[in-house]
C-alpha cells in the first residue's frame, strides 16, 4: 500500500499485478503458471466467443474443459483413482491406478469459479470480452480475494480494475476497520476456540459426549470466524485501493430458516451456484420435484467443491436434503415457529451437520454422532481444557452474536471513530491472539 500511493498512478495497476503475483508464489512459486494458463486460454476464448458466430459454444466449451480439467486434476484425480482401486480390488483384478503426489495449488477452486463467470458472461452477452490483459490478469490474480473469495463477478468487478487507483482516506479508515474486525475474529476467536474443538476432534475415540458436543459448538463459531474473518480482511484490504468486493457473509447464525443461511453464508459461493448451475437445471420451473432434483444435485455438487472427500459429500447432501424437507413443509403447512425457536433449531443442526465437514473420514462422523447420543451430565471436560479460556471463549461467542445482531461496526461512520477502533482492534489482537501460525481453513479449498 506505501509503495502504491507513492508512485505515478500509470505505475499503479501494474504494481497490482506484481502484487498479486509475488502473493501467490510465496505459497508455490511454479504455481503462478496454473494461474497464467488459465488466464491465456480464457482471454483468447472470450474474444473468441464474442467475435463468433457459430462457435461461440465451442470456445465456451474449451474454456469450461480447460478450468474445469485443471481443477480434476489437481484436486479429483486422487479422489476418483482410489475409489477405482477399490472397485478393482472387488473384482480381484491387478490393475492400479496409482496416485499422484503433489501439493493442492492454493485457493484453486476459488479463483477457476472466478474465471469461469467471466467466459460464461461472454457468453450470455451480460460482458464485453476485455481487451487489455493486464486489468483481465488483475481480475483472476487480485490477491485480496485470490486464494480464498469473495468469488466476483466480472461485471462488478472489472469494471472498477479500469479506474485509476488512487488515495483516499475514507477508504483507508474503512478498509483498516474491516482489516482490525477480520483479524480479530481469526486471531482471537477462531484460532482460541481452536483450541478446543482440535484436540477432541483429532483424538475422538479418547472423547466423551461432553466434550464432542462442545467442539461441535465450538467449531460452528470457529469456521464462520475463521471464514468471515479472512472476508473482512480481504474486502478491507480492497476497500483502501478503493475497490469494493462483494459481501460474502451476513450473521448466517441469526437466519430462521436454511434457505435463509444459504443466503447469508460464502454468499459468493451460494450465488454462483445459483446463477450458473441451479437456474440452467431449471432452476424453480418444471414443477416441484424437478426443483428438489435441482437443489439436491446443487448442494452435492457443492459438498464435492469443499473437498474430494465423501465426508463432504455427505456435507452438501444432507444441507440438500434439509433445504427440500423445509420447502415440502412450507408448501404443505401454515404452522410457524417464534423466530427465536427457528434460529436455534437451524443453529443446532447446522452445527450438527457441521461435524462432516471437520472430520477426515466417515467413521469418525458416525464416532463423534455414538459419542453425542451417548452424552452424560457426568462426562468431565478434558484436562486440556483451559478453564479461563473456555470461559473466555464463551464471552467472545457472545459478544460476537451481540455485535452482529445490532450491526454496531456497520454503524460506525466517522473516520476517527473507524481508525481508534481499528486501532483497538490491533492492540487487543496483540495481547489476546492465538498466534500459532495455524492457517485459514478455507484455504485448503
Amino acid at each position: 500500500m506505501l509503495v502504491l500511493f507513492s508512485i505515478p498512478k500509470a505505475l499503479r495497476k501494474p504494481w497490482v499485478f506484481i502484487a498479486s503475483c509475488y502473493f501467490y508464489m510465496v505459497f508455490k512459486p511454479i504455481y503462478l503458471l496454473i494461474l497464467f494458463a488459465i488466464i491465456g486460454i480464457d482471454f483468447i476464448a472470450a474474444k473468441k466467443i464474442e467475435h463468433s458466430i457459430s462457435n461461440k459454444k465451442k470456445w465456451l466449451v474449451l474454456s469450461l474443459v480447460a478450468n474445469l480439467g485443471i481443477l480434476f486434476f489437481y484436486k479429483y484425480f486422487n479422489f476418483f483413482s482410489d475409489n477405482l482401486n477399490v472397485v478393482f480390488d472387488l473384482f480381484q483384478t491387478k490393475n492400479q491406478i496409482p496416485a499422484l503426489d503433489f501439493i493442492l495449488p492454493i485457493g484453486l477452486s476459488f479463483h477457476t469459479f472466478q474465471a469461469m463467470s467471466y467466459t460464461i458472461e461472454v457468453y450470455r452477452g451480460k460482458q464485453k470480452a476485455e481487451n487489455n490483459l493486464l486489468d483481465y490478469c488483475i481480475y483472476v490474480l487480485y490477491f485480496p480475494q485470490l486464494v480464498a473469495g469473495p468469488i466476483e463477478r466480472p461485471q462488478h468487478l472489472l469494471p472498477q480494475i479500469k479506474k485509476t487507483i488512487f488515495f483516499n482516506s475514507d477508504f483507508i479508515s474503512k478498509g483498516l476497520l474491516l482489516i482490525g474486525v477480520g483479524l480479530f475474529k481469526k486471531v482471537v476467536i477462531a484460532d482460541r476456540l481452536a483450541l478446543f474443538v482440535d484436540p477432541v476432534f483429532n483424538d475422538l475415540s479418547h472423547s466423551n459426549g461432553l466434550s464432542v458436543l462442545i467442539a461441535v459448538v465450538f467449531f460452528s463459531f470457529e469456521i464462520y470466524c475463521d471464514f468471515s474473518g479472512y472476508s473482512d480482511i480481504a474486502i478491507g484490504a480492497s476497500k483502501m485501493m478503493g475497490i469494493d468486493l462483494m459481501q460474502n457473509f451476513n450473521s448466517p447464525y441469526l437466519s430462521s430458516s436454511f434457505s435463509m443461511f444459504w443466503s447469508r453464508w460464502h454468499i459468493s459461493l451460494s450465488s454462483w451456484f445459483k446463477e450458473y448451475l441451479y437456474k440452467p437445471l431449471g432452476g424453480n420451473r418444471n414443477g416441484e420435484l424437478m426443483r428438489y432434483k435441482n437443489i439436491l444435485i446443487v448442494f452435492l455438487l457443492s459438498g464435492f467443491w469443499h473437498g474430494a472427500r465423501w465426508n463432504f459429500i455427505i456435507w452438501g447432501a444432507l444441507h440438500g436434503f434439509l433445504l427440500v424437507i423445509e420447502n415440502s413443509i412450507n408448501k404443505r403447512t401454515s404452522i410457524r415457529f417464534p423466530k427465536l425457536i427457528n434460529i436455534l433449531l437451524v443453529f443446532c443442526i447446522t452445527s450438527f451437520v457441521w461435524i462432516f465437514f471437520r472430520v477426515n473420514t466417515i467413521t469418525e462422523a458416525v464416532l463423534a454422532i455414538q459419542l453425542l447420543y451417548s452424552i452424560s451430565w457426568q462426562d468431565s471436560l478434558p484436562k486440556v481444557f483451559n478453564h479461563f479460556e473456555f470461559i473466555l471463549s464463551f464471552f467472545l461467542i457472545a459478544l460476537l452474536i451481540l455485535v452482529e445482531k445490532k450491526q454496531y461496526l456497520s454503524q460506525i461512520s466517522n473516520r476517527t471513530v473507524q481508525l481508534s477502533t481499528a486501532l483497538l482492534l490491533f492492540v487487543t489482537c496483540y495481547f489476546f491472539g492465538e498466534f500459532n501460525l495455524k492457517q485459514f481453513i478455507y484455504f485448503q479449498f
